[in-house]
């Protein structure tokens, strides 16, 4: 079972709503929790056997073809533990398919076949942009996080971004009274960096894929980045290092055909390398090519 989506595969057809029956809801959440099992498995076994249930019913088969033996898929006792932890901090399942689903992140051959949310939902429903930067945030790049964040939210955008330290903690301080996403790299429930405790609470909307409890791990960064920048219609990058995680978020919302946007930093601040034009970026860069498809130039669409 593989469960890669080619950057420029066609749109995914729609997943049909689980119903409301408590026993396919469960089952759903099983099969995406079951080893090998992920976005676009989970969508092509939906796709074909009709339910959850019926989905993984099939799994061990499917499995013993793919050479896999003693295959075990998620039990019923961790999904519904995974499901009262949630009850107990007032998370919320959406299911791609369902009608609060996000639609934009739904459009997506990879979107999370699930997420956990805690927060206001309506937020889901308006114009949203990503903004992400360094976590060694310079003074003037949060003072212009803040800045673009409260015109962002003049125009009735709600920003989404990742919690962590530096920029992204800016941004959602600054648009607390309007609407504000936070998507979490562990579970909704593990606010992590700990000092972002009293902002999370504020916060009007936190989602995650990941299971209830689950400690954030960088190998988790990318799978969260491709949420932000699928929520949102455009990503604005301040201050972001060559190789950070700003810049696979601002490579995914490139390959994603959203609009990529850079506040260029200090041409010698290795926090802002690719934000200039004396820096060259590859040829091949997905990022800089789009921006010059959208006559933004490389220094200012990353």
């Amino acid at each position: 079972m593989t469960d890669h989506a080619a950057p420029s595969a066609p749109l995914p057809a729609p997943l049909p709503a689980p119903s409301d029956d408590t026993a396919e809801r469960l089952a759903r959440l099983r099969l995406i929790r079951s080893p090998k099992v992920g976005p676009v498995t989970y969508r092509r076994l939906i796709a074909e056997y009709g339910s959850g249930a019926d989905a993984l019913a099939a799994l061990p088969q499917i499995a013993a073809k793919a050479g896999v033996a003693d295959y075990a898929a998620y039990s019923k006792s961790a999904a519904q533990a995974e499901i009262r932890a949630a009850q107990n901090c007032a998370a919320r399942a959406l299911f791609l398919g369902e009608a609060a689903y996000p639609a934009t992140l739904a459009a997506l051959s990879d979107a999370p076949p699930f997420l956990w949310a805690i927060g206001d939902l309506d937020l889901l429903t308006r114009p949203m942009v990503g903004m992400v930067g360094t976590r060694n945030a310079s003074a003037l790049g949060l003072q212009m996080a803040r800045a673009v964040a409260r015109d962002l939210a003049q125009a009735g955008i709600v920003t989404a971004s990742s919690l962590a330290r530096g920029i992204d903690t800016a941004v959602h301080h600054a648009s607390l009274s309007t609407g504000t996403v936070a998507v979490m790299a562990g579970g909704v429930d593990v606010i992590y960096p700990p000092e972002n405790a009293e902002l999370a609470a504020q916060i009007g909307l936190r989602l995650s894929e990941m299971p209830m409890g689950r400690a954030p791990q960088a190998r988790h960064f990318p799978r969260r980045n491709r949420i932000i920048s699928g929520l949102s219609r455009g990503i604005v990058v301040i201050e972001a290092a060559s190789r950070s995680g700003s810049m696979i978020t601002a490579r995914m919302a490139a390959e994603q055909g959203r609009e990529v946007m850079a506040v260029p930093g200090h041409p010698l601040d290795p926090a802002a390398a690719r934000h200039h034009p004396s820096r060259q970026p590859p040829r091949n860069d997905p990022v800089v090519h789009r921006g010059r498809r959208g006559q933004r130039g490389s220094s200012g669409a990353r």
